[in-house]
């Protein structure tokens, strides 16, 4: 069986997981650094033990390198190492059809199941402790402000006075949800948790919610392509967010993105109603 075809492809692989983890642990400090700097050295070894049997130099994929550099400042380190980890798994089950004819490369197998269980799980990173608190913030004000913003539409049915509502509603609820969970936080003590950058976490989620689905109707003068506009943004906020989540708490992604969907469209129906019933029975014309 020729296999140098597949082991080029893993030599290729794991140097361009040496150069990311390198330049990951560059931008951190203490024990993280460490981490990931052990890691790097442990692909840069794989690359060796690859290449004695291929006795080939390989470059490596500049644009993957880019890529979870990328999301490590997007959306942060520990997100963009599991994202990695979901790839090294694939990896490893390929690894895993050559081993008969490479038994050099059970090495490679052993050390990357040990990055997952033993080294990517010390790695401590400040916004994933506050996971909960961006969730509060998020799922309060997907479900709070596209209920309100639905009520509205359809009973004042104009953009700009349904936007100008749809800010001051969302802005206090912002500074609402801050403060509750600040207190929240602060009654419980939670261990290792700062009740403030909980509050700021929360009320941050919060405001970007806001900006995303109180946007469109300042910028389009029809209230209902506005409305169907900032439901386009509810469902990109969920989808990103729940990925986020999926990826670093390494749950199923589908399971939680339909959850928030569903709660999120059930209480948009409601107001709807309550919209509706309210223009009608109160005689309220803007």
């Amino acid at each position: 069986m020729d296999i140098r075809s597949d082991l080029l492809k893993f030599q290729k692989n794991e140097i361009t997981e040496y150069h990311i983890y390198l330049k990951l642990a560059k931008r951190q400090e203490g024990k993280n650094r460490e981490i990931l700097t052990k890691i790097a050295q442990d692909e840069k070894s794989h690359y060796e033990i690859i290449k004695k049997r291929t006795k080939e130099d390989v470059k490596p994929d500049g644009l993957r390198i880019f890529w979870y550099i990328f999301l490590s400042y997007i959306f942060g380190l520990t997100f963009a190492l599991k994202a990695m980890e979901r790839g090294e798994k694939i990896a490893q089950t390929n690894y895993e059809t050559i081993e008969k004819e490479f038994p050099e490369i059970s090495k490679i197998i052993k050390d990357e199941e040990r990055h997952e269980i033993e080294l990517i799980g010390m790695l401590d990173e400040e916004r994933i402790g506050y996971i909960s608190s961006m969730v509060l913030g998020l799922n309060d004000a997907i479900v709070e402000l596209t209920g309100t913003l639905a009520g509205l539409t359809f009973a004042l049915r104009n953009s700009k006075v349904v936007g100008l509502a749809g800010v001051i509603t969302g802005i206090s609820a912002a500074l609402s949800m801050a403060v509750s969970e600040y207190l929240s936080q602060k009654s419980e003590a939670s261990e290792g948790k700062n009740p403030l950058r909980a509050a700021i976490y929360t009320g941050i989620a919060y405001i970007v919610v806001v900006i995303m689905l109180v946007l469109p109707y300042f910028l389009i003068p029809n209230p209902y392509i506005s409305f169907i506009s900032a439901l386009s943004a509810v469902v990109v906020v969920i989808g990103a967010f729940t990925y986020f989540v999926a990826v670093v708490k390494e749950q199923k992604y589908s399971s939680l993105f339909l959850e928030m969907l569903f709660l999120s469209m059930g209480v948009m129906v409601v107001a709807f109603v309550v919209g509706l019933l309210a223009r009608k029975f109160l005689g309220i014309e803007v």
